[in-house]
């Protein structure tokens, strides 16, 4: 079973081998979108390098993930997550599949430590409260040696 730490505070800031960047399914081209929460703060610290790499993956099954680099951030990796449908949506089905997915490349990189926003509760449409309860049963139903913390953002915060 996976008990996640809890912070509020800013993803960009823990001190993690990765992050998870909550993404579309890679349809649309990646220059066309404004990247905003977690996405946008990764392309004003990180620089588009990630981006450029993810565009080159083509599109992401709903709530599968791909490992790109950070970019010039002081992560091993970013893990991007399909948690999204093409309605701008987090489902139930997208939370829990992008949870396993991040865990699974967690688990085949070896990596320590990751760090997750609240998924779907941006662009997903969806409040934080559920889905951060859907997030926390599924990591309940898994197990790791890795820490996993969720970041709930801390908008009072200016980068």
């Amino acid at each position: 079973m996976i008990t996640p730490k809890l912070v509020q505070g800013d993803l960009l800031d823990q001190n993690v081998d990765v992050i998870v960047n909550a993404w579309n399914r890679n349809i649309f081209p990646w220059w066309l979108l404004l990247p905003q929460g977690v996405s946008g703060a990764i392309k004003r610290e990180g620089g588009i390098e990630p981006f450029r790499e993810l565009a080159r993956m083509g599109s992401i099954p709903l709530g599968h993930a791909v490992l790109t680099g950070a970019g010039h951030l002081p992560f091993k990796g970013i893990i991007h997550v399909a948690g999204i449908n093409l309605c701008w949506f987090a489902t139930e089905y997208s939370l829990r599949t992008s949870v396993n997915s991040v865990m699974e490349i967690v688990a085949r990189e070896n990596f320590q430590s990751v760090a997750f926003p609240i998924i779907g509760s941006g662009s997903g449409n969806r409040g934080r409260k559920w889905a951060l309860n859907i997030m926390l049963d599924e990591m309940k139903k898994l197990s790791s040696d890795a820490q996993v913390v969720i970041v709930e953002y801390d908008n009072c915060k200016k980068r």
